[in-house]
């Protein structure tokens, strides 16, 4: 019983199992499906409302032409057409029943005077061979089958041939009747004017809606293209506008800015008044030094108040930044033969100095130049050989920086752009403060780019600086 009881468990927790996998599995088909979706449909606001506007309204209209097309155009193409059908198969029946004068013109008469068609009786005649049909035509169809079931003769007909008359030819003892009617008198032939009025009235519509929702949009783009001009240092006039939400976004955006702006300005004016006291107290100490016997202890003192003035400045151009610096369109090609000229003097050759592509570019000036600065030294001071070359790619701008020095470990080259972090055996600022490479990412996340770390073709280290162009 045991046994039983084990056997009996294992196979209701294997069909739990499976039950418990089927809703899994479906909500991984679904997710799948909705990431497929998503990869479809475009991303921006623009076009996805009017997808929203768009697809209700063909979805809309597709159904109303739907249900015209099938309950009141073919209905009465069907209808004109078995009315048709019928006088033809009267006359037939008058032609067969009852005597006629020669070439039945008095059938002929009574046909054209009271139902409006032309009747011929081509005696000794033949069918024609039947033509290909027309790709879509309802009144071939409809016509087709009613004289299929009232006539239940061979027949042939022609509705394309010219475009206001229709054609019919039926087989009779001893030759061909046909008969030529309007193509009005068996198709609804106005009925296309439903149509037209439908697209172009919708057409109307989404046009205006277009042109509305054009105007909502801008907006939104416009609050965009400032919130990210601000992140590079760029400024930019900007008024709110829209609807009231945007306009409230747009008055909380200009309130973040403001405050930043303050608290920037706060932090630049504690800092100058940091820097002013500090370098009074640093002054007194090199008079001091200046006044006292001059011996191998003073010449060391001297050199570390030296020292602490330097680093005194790179913790406070750290700390300050150049936010307050405006952004210009600068000129690479001669900011980066000026770099070139500076490492030169450190000592170091440069190997080449290259530019691809637009050579203006929108930075802080100063800012920028620093940044580079403090790459290019960094390769000047471990390595013999420097390169320096720059190219746009797509939207950006890229510097490069090859040197032929040690390089850096690949583990370690995140750790380099900490403040004030120094590993025993990299780069990072030997005898400085360790704020170089710190100081350079910084300065170019302010242009809304970023600093990396890379494998040089020289042998040594790449640094690559990439911004906004």
């Amino acid at each position: 019983m045991a046994e039983g009881r084990t056997i009996e468990g294992t196979i209701v927790g294997a069909a739990s199992d499976q039950q418990g996998k089927t809703p899994l599995r479906r909500r991984g088909l679904w997710r799948r499906v909705s990431r497929l979706v998503g990869d479809a449909l475009p991303k921006g606001l623009y076009a996805r409302s009017l997808i929203i506007i768009i697809a209700p309204m063909v979805l809309l209209q597709s159904v109303i032409a739907y249900t015209f097309m099938e309950r009141h155009w073919q209905l009465v193409t069907r209808r004109l057409s078995s009315a048709v059908t019928a006088d033809i198969a009267a006359l037939i029946d008058i032609y067969e029943t009852y005597p006629q004068d020669k070439d039945a013109e008095t059938l002929a008469r009574i046909a054209g005077d009271r139902l409006n068609l032309d009747l011929d009786i081509l005696k000794g005649a033949k069918l024609p061979p039947p033509g290909p049909r027309p790709f879509f035509s309802i009144l071939d169809e409809a016509l087709s089958e009613e004289i299929k079931k009232q006539i239940k003769r061979p027949f042939w007909i022609d509705t394309v041939g010219r475009s206001n008359l229709i054609e019919i030819r039926v087989a009779i003892p001893g030759g061909v009747l046909r008969v030529t009617a309007r193509r009005s008198q068996a198709y609804a032939s106005n009925s296309h004017i439903f149509l037209v009025w439908m697209i172009g009235s919708s057409m109307v519509l989404l046009g205006v809606a277009i042109l509305f929702l054009r105007n909502q949009i801008k907006p939104i783009v416009r609050l965009s293209q400032v919130a990210e001009s601000f992140g590079k240092g760029r400024e930019i006039e900007f008024k709110p506008r829209g609807a009231r939400e945007v306009r409230q976004a747009g008055h909380a955006f200009i309130e973040m800015k403001r405050r930043i702006e303050r608290a920037m300005e706060q932090r630049t004016t504690m800092l100058n008044g940091v820097s002013h006291d500090l370098r009074t107290i640093l002054t007194r100490f090199k008079l001091s030094l200046a006044l006292v016997e001059q011996n191998p202890d003073v010449e060391d003192l001297r050199r570390d108040v030296d020292e602490m003035s330097r680093m005194l400045e790179g913790y406070l151009a750290f700390a300050r930044g150049d936010s307050a610096e405006a952004a210009a369109a600068t000129d690479m090609r001669a900011l980066l033969e000026d770099l070139r000229t500076d490492v030169e003097r450190l000592g170091a050759h440069v190997n080449a100095v290259t530019l691809e592509g637009r050579p203006i570019v929108t930075v802080r000036p100063d800012a920028f130049r620093r940044c580079l600065f403090n790459l290019a030294a960094n390769a000047a001071r471990y390595g013999d050989t420097v390169a320096i070359g720059g190219r746009v790619d797509g939207r950006s701008f890229l510097v490069s920086i090859d040197d032929d020095g040690p390089g850096v470990p690949a583990e370690s080259r995140e750790e380099v752009f900490k403040p004030f972090v120094r590993l025993d055996d990299s780069r990072q600022d030997a005898g400085g403060s360790g704020l170089g490479l710190a100081i350079a990412r910084d300065i170019a996340r302010t242009h809304g780019g970023d600093v990396s770390l890379h494998d040089s073709p020289l042998g040594g280290l790449r640094a690559t600086v990439r911004i906004p162009a």
